[in-house]
This record gives C-alpha cells, structure tokens and sequence, in this order.
C-alpha cells in the first residue's frame, strides 16, 4: 500500500465512521477527530511535556487543543506559517503577552498575537508536536503529502535548535494508529511518542531522524517559492 493510498483509507474511514470533526472532509488535510481534546489531556501527563517550556506545534485542527495547553501553561509556541512563505516564516506566540489565549492559538486568530521570526531570533526547541493522518507503533508518520512538516523540522535541526534528544510526538486517533508498514524516506521525521485520547505509546522508534536538509530531495522550484530556503542554500 502507498502513503497515498494509506491516507485515503484513514481519511474515508474517519468519515464514515462518524469519527471525523470539523473541518469536514477530512480528505486532504490533518484530519481532526472525536477526542482530540483528551489526547491533548493525556500528552500534557508526559514528563517531557512538564519539563518543556517552548514547543514547536503544527498549526492543524486536531492540535488545537495542544496549542491551547501550551499556552495556558505558560509554554511559548511556535508555529511555522503555510508553506513557510515568509522571511520570517515562524510565528511566536508567547503566553506572557497574549490575554485571550484561546482565541491566540486558532490560526485563524494567529496573526493578531503571534510576532513572525526568523530562525536565528528563535530558542532550542524543548517539543515537538506534529499532527499525522496515520502512524505506526513503531513512530513511522505519514502526513498529507505536502512535506511541509518534515521540512520544517530540518530546517531547525539544521539551525540547531532541534537535536536528535528532542521529544517528537503526535495527537492521533486510535484509528489512525495503523499496522500497515511505512516505508519511510530519509527526509522523513519519525514519532518518539504517540497519543490517542485513550492512551500512550512509546514508539522506541528504530529509524533515524534526518540531520538537516536533504537538498537533493527539495524541488528547485520549492526552494525558490520559499525565501529561508534560498537563503540557507546560498
């Protein structure tokens, strides 16, 4: 079965199931689900989460709820903008200045509160949290299809703000934990910790994270539609 494929068949199943939340279809996009909520609960219980004061979060529905924890807890989020189409592609949103922090963490919302950066103006990252459209329990991810969170990760590795001891995790449903084998590509990020709304998973994950970018593997025309990426490269 391909990624593709695989997706397909999370995102039709999450549908008719009655699992699938707004925004509907799922099809396309980081499927939100029945739950997400208490998955977010559930991932604030782990030792690394406590002890994490900055957080890279995905911007997607199902996290929401993550982005939410963070900064009632006083964590600074950062988010990347779509397609990291900016200089500054990344987006702070520190709990300390921001009053309505719920509204804060919807990107809808975002720009109102969030002060865009650049890499070298952002800290190490403590955790990561990346959404998925199907994992295995071994931490193979497949998202939807665009690259862009793996990208991201190995442009702050490459950065050094992220290392091979950071925490990487994902809020999924229990039916997008799948057995199905992924095979994964060296661009690819795997998960260190996966939660559901009912439990944990430590992956023990058996496949290396990538050590920065992999420019063979980036279309030229991908590196000239994103600024940072022109300017890495050169």
């Amino acid at each position: 079965m391909t990624k593709d494929d695989l997706r397909e068949r999370i995102w039709t199943q999450l549908e008719d199931e009655g699992v699938a939340r707004f925004p509907f279809p799922p099809h396309g996009r980081i499927p939100n689900f029945a739950g997400a909520k208490e998955a977010a609960e559930r991932l604030a219980e782990l030792p690394e989460w406590r002890e994490a004061s900055v957080i890279k979060a995905n911007p997607d529905s199902p996290q929401l709820p993550v982005r939410r924890r963070a900064l009632r807890e006083g964590k600074v989020v950062y988010m990347a903008q779509p397609r990291l189409r900016d200089e500054k592609p990344f987006m702070k949103l520190d709990p300390a200045e921001i009053e309505d922090t719920d509204s804060a963490a919807t990107v809808s919302k975002m720009d109102d509160y969030a002060e865009p950066v650049a890499p070298e103006e952002m800290p190490s990252i403590d955790f990561v949290v990346s959404g998925s459209v199907a994992v295995t329990d071994d931490g193979a991810r497949v998202g939807k299809g665009e690259g862009y969170s793996d990208l991201e990760y190995a442009v702050l590795h490459e950065m050094g703000l992220v290392d091979e001891q950071t925490t990487i995790a994902s809020t999924v449903h229990e039916m997008q934990v799948v057995e199905d084998e992924i095979r994964l590509e060296p661009h690819d990020v795997p998960m260190d910790v996966l939660v559901t709304p009912d439990r944990e998973i430590r992956t023990e994950t058996p496949f290396p994270r990538p050590s920065g970018i992999d420019w063979e593997s980036i279309p030229k025309e991908k590196i000239e539609e994103i600024p940072l990426l022109g300017r890495l490269q050169s």
